[in-house]
């Protein structure tokens, strides 16, 4: 990396070559740009335009070196699963850029959701994994991430060289003692990899950051988007992320709403089966967590890490974590 991934993006040179591109592709479509393009927001993974047209606005996203799959990945998941998935107006996959048409708010934008919202999420979500699990060899070829239970023991091992490598100030820098600890625990994550490739579930896409924010209310059907932290994982790993939102942000049970997820795979698995099941998901989803956040701050600024640097060791050490909290 010569720069950070934010200083290149927020260079004029990047933003003039991204709005032509950006403006070339609406009036392929037959739109016309109507006024100033806007760069609204400059993450150390991501960045994301703006563009007024005759007929709404766009929105333009372009990804770091590591989450760079996205728009094919989208692409693909909208030609394969077009009532939950917008297409994108275009795509360039070689830069890692997609436009899409703008949707209006989010879900959870709209309202606070309530458990029947989330029980539509996680039925849209567990849907969209029983068709898409056989479409593996597509979806890989994107460049979205094979974190399958059989490659995770391995992406353990990795992150802790990894974060034991990087130098002493930074936050995710891994000290001997908790290195230690951590390969002292590997047994678990072991043995979470086993439980998950006996179940009966099969591989498929895991959204990676699955919540109302991340959802549009299409009439009575939600549309999918924000992609890039997808997974080719074990399906149950997709409950993790909500799972977090409802237990420490809203007062819903997760035990209600997880049985919608579960009334989707109904002739593949038990709810009883899924509660066995959940804590071995919640170990490799961290280790597959620990790596995103690696791939997303990797290209990070030295003021960038300080906020965001934590995430992979953050993740890492939940891998050993009990599951509910307060177990063991």
């Amino acid at each position: 990396m010569d720069i950070p991934f934010s200083a290149a993006v927020g260079s004029a040179a990047w933003r003039q070559d991204a709005q032509v591109w950006v403006r070339e592709r609406a009036e392929e479509a037959g739109l016309q740009v109507t006024g100033p393009i806007e760069q609204p927001r400059i993450r150390p993974w991501s960045t994301q335009l703006v563009a007024p047209t005759d007929r709404g606005r766009l929105w333009f996203k372009a990804n770091c070196t590591a989450l760079a799959f996205e728009p094919a990945l989208h692409a693909a998941l909208a030609d394969l699963e077009a009532d939950e998935v917008d297409e994108p107006l275009a795509i360039d996959a070689d830069r890692g850029w997609i436009l899409t048409r703008d949707r209006g708010t989010t879900l959870g934008e709209q309202r606070e959701p309530t458990p029947g919202d989330w029980q539509r999420l996680l039925a849209t979500a567990a849907g969209m994994q029983r068709r898409l699990a056989e479409h593996g060899p597509r979806l890989l070829a994107t460049g979205l991430p094979d974190c399958s239970p059989g490659s995770v023991l391995a992406r353990f091992d990795e992150m802790v060289e990894r974060l034991q490598e990087l130098p002493p100030d930074h936050p995710s820098h891994l000290p001997a003692d908790r290195a230690a600890e951590l390969v002292a625990g590997r047994g678990v994550v072991e043995e979470a990899v086993t439980t998950l490739a006996a179940s009966p579930l099969p591989v498929s896409v895991q959204h990676g950051d699955l919540h109302p924010r991340n959802v549009f209310e299409v009439g009575e059907a939600l549309r999918v988007f924000d992609f890039g932290d997808a997974q080719w994982a074990h399906p149950l790993e997709v409950l993790a992320v909500p799972y977090g939102w409802l237990t420490q942000l809203t007062a819903i049970p997760f035990s209600d709403v997880v049985l919608a997820y579960c009334e989707v795979w109904a002739d593949v698995v038990r709810p009883a089966e899924v509660e066995r099941l959940l804590p071995a998901a919640m170990v490799t989803h961290a280790v597959n967590r620990s790596w995103t956040w690696w791939g997303a701050t990797v290209e990070a600024s030295e003021e960038e890490l300080r906020e965001w640097g934590q995430g992979p060791l953050h993740y890492l050490a939940l891998a050993l974590e009990p599951f509910p909290p307060g177990t063991d």
